[in-house]
């Protein structure tokens, strides 16, 4: 009987495999795709997706859209500063969005110009990168 059940279990294994013609997805696969990401996609993911959406698209009368908008294509200073001190009830083209964004001044000068640079190059956005250097250089004007 062990026989028995040690040829079928093999034989379903490599039935498995050969089905299959690749072996199942390991961690290491999983790890690969993460690190394709874009830099700022992770933070973006992290820190910003669940207000500002998958699409950049925002949530009407709470949380303002990130595309298109001059805000995220304008001057850079004021994006950076969003980041770094937060923002409410601020005028945004037109419509007043309710939700507070927090300061986000926890995140290193690299994080900040990684996530600015992926928000400013997509959702149908065409800006120039944010550097690290401008980051530091808006965080030590207080």
């Amino acid at each position: 009987m062990k026989i028995l059940f040690c040829l079928f279990a093999g034989l379903s294994l490599t039935v498995g495999y050969a089905q299959t013609g690749k072996p199942a997805a390991t961690a290491t696969t999983a790890v690969s795709v993460v690190a394709a990401k874009r830099p700022g996609q992770a933070v973006y993911e992290q820190y910003c997706l669940a207000c500002h959406q998958a699409n950049g698209s925002g949530v009407p009368n709470l949380n303002p859209p990130l595309r298109g908008i001059d805000w995220v294509l304008g001057d850079k200073t004021r994006l950076i500063n969003v980041l770094l001190k937060g923002l409410q009830g601020q005028e945004i083209e037109g419509e007043v969005y309710d939700n507070a964004m927090p300061a986000h001044d926890f995140l290193d000068d690299a994080k900040i110009a990684d996530v600015l640079t992926y928000i400013r190059s997509n959702f149908g956005n065409k800006a120039d990168a944010v550097k690290a250097d401008e980051v530091r250089a808006v965080r030590a004007v207080k």
